[in-house]
This record gives C-alpha cells, structure tokens and sequence, in this order.
C-alpha cells in the first residue's frame, strides 16, 4: 500500500498535475502550504550566494523606486558608481523628488582600512575605492537632501564586515566573508513586514554607525 503521506518531489508534482489537469495544491495542499512563507521569513525576498549575483537591475528598481530615502552604508560604495548608469543624475532627480540621499563611507585613513587592504591583496585597494566615492559625490555638489559620513574610528570593524544598503522599506545586506571582496560576499533582500524582525535589525545596525559617523566635512578639515 502506498504511504499516503509521502509527498513526490517538487518536479514531479508539477509534472503529475500538469497530466491530470488539477491545480498541485488539490492533489498535495500542505506542500503547497510548507512554500509560503509565514512569521519573519515573509521578509526575504530573495537571497543570492554573491552579491554580483543580484541583478543591476534590482537595484536600480530599488534606488528608482524609493520616495523617502536611500541609504548606502557600503563600506566604499564604489560598485554603485559603475553599475547603475547615470547614477549621479538619478540621485539628483530623487533629490529633487524629497528623497533624502545619504552615504555612509569608511575612513580612507582608518587602520582599520589598510588592514583591510593588506587582507583583501588587490589593485584597486579600499581607500582607493572610497576616495573614488568621495570624488563622484563631491561632484554632485552640496544638497540639502545629500549627506555623507564616514564611520568612528570604534565602529569602523562593525561597518566593514556588514554593508547595508536602504530604500524606504527594502533593503539589500551583504555581510563580508572572510578574505573576500563585497561582489564575492552573499547578499540578502529584505522587505519590512513587521517591527523589530530582520528588516529593523540591519536597519537599526545602519543608522547606530551612522549616529556615531564623522560628517565629511569634518573629515576633511582634521
């Protein structure tokens, strides 16, 4: 006799509908129940092994979309630069539509930085990428709307090992791997669904560094 709870893999159901002519949640209803995603898993929206995995387009989607705020808190920031096209203008028209832009780099001089860089071993070193940053933001010139930081000294370990990037209620995380640099690091979409689930911690974790950030003007004139 065959166990009547012994559910076929996910091909095979599809397959096994698809002959029958019914719908798979008619022939295995609880598989179709243990898919959807209930509690805090609502809020993954997908997850990714690299962060170059993620597509350009999801993050231009995310920036494009945005109507109160984007918040980069990449360590260097330097990929947004390359792979979104015209991005300088794009945060300009959000600007201009009331969305708050707001950078969040670490220190080029840090110890913390050439530690990084000695780890890492590549051309293009992390203040390099920072200070390419600095100099296209620099470009768009000073906006009410514009912010930019670089993290505390104290916090600067906290800020490299995770990047947290914020479009109004989504955001995209990548913590850092070990010796890895960020497009070889996992990454993870996040969509608020609840209070103080994941969305709300990586988020909190942002603005925590950013509360205790260095201004760049700041920066610049010590």
């Amino acid at each position: 006799m065959a166990d009547a709870e012994l559910v076929p893999h996910a091909r095979n159901r599809v397959d096994a509908s698809s002959v029958l002519g019914v719908n798979e949640e008619m022939l295995w209803p609880q598989a179709v129940k243990d898919r959807v995603k209930t509690g805090t898993d609502r809020e993954i929206v997908q997850t990714y092994p690299y962060r170059s995995a993620c597509p350009s387009t999801t993050w231009g989607e995310l920036i494009s979309g945005a109507a109160e705020e984007v918040f980069f808190a990449g360590y260097t920031n330097y990929f947004l630069w390359l792979e979104q096209p015209n991005f300088a203008a794009t945060l300009v028209e959000k600007m201009k539509a009331g969305v708050r832009v707001r950078f969040l780099l670490g220190d080029p001089d840090a110890e913390v930085t050439r530690s990084r860089e000695r780890v890492e071993n590549v051309a293009l070193s992390v203040s390099t990428r920072i200070r390419i940053t600095l100099e296209n933001v620099q470009k768009i010139g000073s906006h009410e709307r514009l912010e930019v930081r670089c993290s505390a000294p104290d916090d600067a370990a906290g800020h490299i090992a995770l990047s947290v990037f914020r479009f109004d209620r989504d955001a995209l995380v990548t913590p850092h791997l070990a010796r890895l640099v960020g497009h070889d690091s996992p990454l993870i979409h996040l969509r608020k669904a609840m209070d103080g689930c994941m969305f709300d911690r990586f988020a909190d974790h942002a603005e925590e560094l950013w509360s205790a950030a260095v201004p760049l003007a700041e920066t610049h004139s010590s």
